[in-house]
């Protein structure tokens, strides 16, 4: 096994302005208005517990495809890659408000580009949310040459997607790249040959849980 991915502090960063916001109005609440302060300190943990993100362990495995994200598995298809123009599978992972929300890199590999669409807010777990939500797309290529994809997807209530990767950055399986406020998705896309090791349905955690494997080869429709 790998060491954890990557060094980050418990609470995502991303989050700490809300929770010293909340907790600021938890303690006035309690001061002032003390039967009124259990709401507040209940928002409180609901914020901390949003915004938490512990460290994983990626698997050994150059072929393996990790999860991006916590979730449940609501897709595995074949379908085509509109992102980098090539036939693939997905596999989609969502996320609700209790899941952790931080985005890890599924493979080592490139970034080719990155692109933003700006979009709906329908609920995450359908598929129409794929090509209709607002999302961020992510294009790597991995040192073995396959082209991954992976589609950070706004959900609901998700109102903010934050991308902190760039063309031509390196990446390592399970880094931290970005976050997606408040319920939502994300989709990887697999060259064909993939051989998924998740199911719709199952629960799978970011960097610790295998969605796939790559083929051994590359071919010809990605070089």
């Amino acid at each position: 096994m790998n060491k954890p991915s990557y060094p980050h502090p418990l609470i995502a960063r991303e989050g700490w302005p809300f929770l010293a916001g909340i907790l600021v109005i938890s303690i006035l609440v309690t001061i002032g208005w003390p039967g009124l302060s259990i709401i507040f300190w209940l928002l409180s943990l609901f914020v901390l517990q949003f915004f938490r993100d512990p460290a994983r362990v990626a698997p050994d495995g150059e072929l393996a495809v990790l999860s991006p994200a916590d979730g449940r598995i609501v897709a595995v298809e074949e379908v085509r890659d509109p992102y980098a123009d090539r036939d693939a599978i997905k596999i989609s992972v969502f996320m609700n408000v209790f899941n952790v929300h931080s985005n890890r890199s599924p493979v080592k590999g490139t970034v080719s580009h990155v692109e933003y669409f700006p979009g709906k807010f329908f609920n995450a777990a359908l598929d129409k949310a794929s090509l209709e939500n607002e999302r961020n797309a992510m294009v790597l290529r991995t040192p073995e040459g396959h082209v991954v994809t992976a589609v950070q997807v706004a959900g609901l209530i998700a109102k903010r997607i934050l991308c902190y990767a760039k063309p031509r950055d390196a990446l390592y399986a399970g880094q931290r790249y970005g976050f997606i406020r408040f319920g939502s998705r994300v989709d990887v896309y697999l060259p064909p040959g993939s051989r998924p090791r998740v199911a719709i349905g199952d629960k799978v955690r970011a960097t610790s849980t295998t969605l796939a494997d790559l083929p051994a080869t590359v071919s010809e429709t990605q070089d």
